[in-house]
């Protein structure tokens, strides 16, 4: 029968079953371990001590004999020679002494043989066993052994008797074997002796199962019985946790102790819990997996202007009017697991719309099941007014910056220019005039150069979008960046560096505006390398690395600013156009420089140029 066949008919349903069945097991197994030992060990020692009484009776034997067979036929004229005679002679002195010793104990039978007539010389008793006189025996008893190895033995078997354990000692004389006695006593008498001890370990057995019964009987009457209060004290502090367990005794007082402990805590940290939601100022909702509202906080209520007793079990799109378009992150969040972090979207009220900042994450249970999801949000409509001003101070600000930054080029070439007319006002030499008019013109060139950047820097064009051999365009700059500086240039450009959507001629003028400043930052000598590889499926990254002065730490944060050079005769614009540049390609630049170990420059650009879309969630 299998176990599952056996738990349908006998099922096992109470706590208190289960003890005693398995408190059953448990005492059993013992009982009968101990019983099985005790019969072997019961069977082992009647064993040992039949056979130390066959082998005290057969050192009697030995000693009765004397000094052996030919003592006992010093008187038989034939002496050996006639082999009937000699039997019936030792037979005839011997026969008394095994008599005894079978009459001395019942049911043992005990005999003479001699090796060199090969024969039984007595088996007493006699009157059983006469007929064994004379015979030898067969070539494969044992006592032919006991005799060849001159060692003691029992054997348990069917020999010349029937089934007897016999007890063999070999006769030893003037230091050799002459033959051997033996004791034996019917197997099924031992065996008998064997059942009756066998007997008593059984009723022993079963005498302790009962009363380990009864003794267990009680015992688990009483647990399941304190088991039964902590288990309907539960079930009443599932519904209020407020209502405590009785105190019990032992362990299960402690138990009992610690589940009223944890009941208490957990009381508390809901509390804690509630008020916490009640005090915080974002609005928080939760949904089940169904999308029912199963918790909104006060922020939440004054947010959607509803109150918890009006929406809790309700569908969450019912907050929103049926002509509302709803796309929520809480919802995406529970149909696809998908986490949203600070998402900004847009909340109509009737009287004006908010700016929302939502955080949605799936709510599970403690074993890792999905049971909902629940959202955060926060209004910055306030926030967002602040930005706007702080970022049209900001933009007041970098104006400021940038007139002055144009006033301090303009006015250098506007110097100069007044301070040679002045001169030339009251010079009448025509020679100073030809000397000075040159001057004049690159002044006047350099502001010319200065105005022209600043136009191509504040109005600038949408990108060109086509396709681009990058590593080819990095070759041609390469190479007439080489033509202004004896600077040596490395490219090591990515064999499987993809064509990417880009501004070709724009990325012209960021690639040669970044080499001509790593060459212009190296000494004689110096190396820039050019590299490329490709980031992922979607990203490819072009770095520039000069070993040159480096830039120091304070101006990091102002390289890409407009009219900040670090150059004598630099304008501050070649990093702000390549700035501009990259960020109208959706890309990302990033400036690393450390004093006197050089900069690296790198550009991180979309394969696929992306036109910037509005999504609302």
């Amino acid at each position: 029968m299998r176990l599952a066949d056996l738990r349908r008919l006998l099922p096992v349903r109470t706590l208190r079953m289960r003890l005693m069945l398995t408190s059953l097991l448990v005492v059993a197994l013992p009982i009968a371990i101990v019983g099985v030992a005790l019969e072997r060990e019961g069977r082992q020692a009647l064993r040992s001590e039949k056979e130390d009484k066959l082998f005290a009776l057969a050192r009697v034997l030995d000693a009765d004999l004397g000094p052996g067979y030919d003592a006992l036929l010093a008187d038989l004229p034939s002496g050996w020679s006639d082999h009937d005679a000699a039997v019936r002679h030792l037979n005839a002195k011997l026969v008394v002494i095994t008599d005894r010793i079978a009459a001395a104990a019942p049911g043992v039978g005990a005999g003479y043989y001699s090796k060199r007539l090969d024969a039984i010389i007595t088996y007493g008793p006699s009157r059983d066993h006469a007929n064994t006189v004379g015979l030898a025996i067969p070539q494969d008893h044992p006592g032919r052994s006991v005799m060849e190895t001159e060692v003691a033995r029992t054997e348990v078997g069917t020999l010349v008797r029937g089934p007897i354990l016999n007890a063999m000692l070999p006769i030893i004389r003037n230091g050799e074997a002459i033959g051997y006695i033996w004791t034996n006593e019917f197997s099924d008498a031992i065996e008998a002796q064997a059942s009756a001890i066998d007997y008593a370990v059984v009723v022993a057995s079963l005498g302790g199962l009962v009363v380990a019964f009864g003794i267990i009987s009680i015992l688990s009457r009483r647990l399941s019985r304190e088991v039964g209060v902590i288990v309907h004290g539960l079930a009443d502090m599932k519904r209020d946790l407020r209502r405590p367990i009785p105190p019990l005794r032992d362990e299960l007082g402690d138990i009992v102790e610690a589940i009223n402990g944890m009941a208490k805590a957990l009381l508390h940290a809901r509390s804690l819990n509630e008020n916490i939601l009640a005090s915080v100022a974002d609005a928080i909702v939760a949904v089940d997996p169904g999308g029912r509202i199963t918790s909104v906080n006060p922020a939440a209520e004054l947010l959607y202007g509803v109150t918890a007793a009006e929406v809790i079990g309700k569908p969450y799109r019912s907050l929103f009017s049926k002509t509302a378009k709803v796309d929520s992150v809480l919802l995406d969040t529970l149909e696809t697991g998908r986490v949203h972090a600070a998402v900004t979207i847009d909340l109509p009220r009737a009287e004006q719309t908010l700016q929302i900042n939502a955080t949605s994450s799936v709510l599970r249970d403690g074993d890792g099941k999905r049971i909902g999801a629940v959202v955060v949000l926060k209004d910055v409509s306030e926030r967002e007014r602040l930005m706007v001003q702080v970022m049209r101070a900001d933009r007041l600000a970098a104006l400021g910056e940038l007139t002055a930054g144009i006033a301090h080029e303009v006015r250098n070439p506007l110097t100069s220019i007044r301070g040679f007319i002045q001169y030339l006002d009251e010079c009448e030499s025509l020679e100073e005039w030809r000397a000075y008019g040159p001057l004049i013109i690159r002044q006047v060139d350099s502001l010319n150069h200065i105005v022209g950047e600043l136009l191509a820097f504040g109005r600038p064009q949408p990108p060109r979008i086509g396709t681009v051999d990058v590593a080819h365009l990095i070759e041609e700059m390469a190479f007439l960046a080489r033509g202004k500086s004896d600077a040596r240039i490395e490219l090591n450009c990515d064999g499987s560096f993809p064509t990417i959507e880009a501004d070709g001629e724009a990325l012209k003028q960021a690639l040669l505006n970044l080499i001509i400043n790593a060459i212009q930052a190296i000494p004689d000598g110096g190396t820039v390398t050019v590299s490329t590889r490709t980031e992922d499926e979607h990203t490819v990254s072009i770095k520039v690395v000069d070993d040159g002065i480096g830039v120091a730490p304070e101006n990091l944060d102002k390289v890409f600013d407009p009219f900040f050079s670090t150059k004598p005769s630099g304008t501050g614009l070649g990093l702000a156009m390549v700035h501009r540049i990259v960020d109208a390609h959706r890309g990302v630049i990033t400036f690393d420089s450390r004093p006197g170990q050089g900069t690296t420059v790198e550009i991180r650009l979309p394969i696929v140029h992306a036109q910037e879309v509005e999504t609302v969630s």
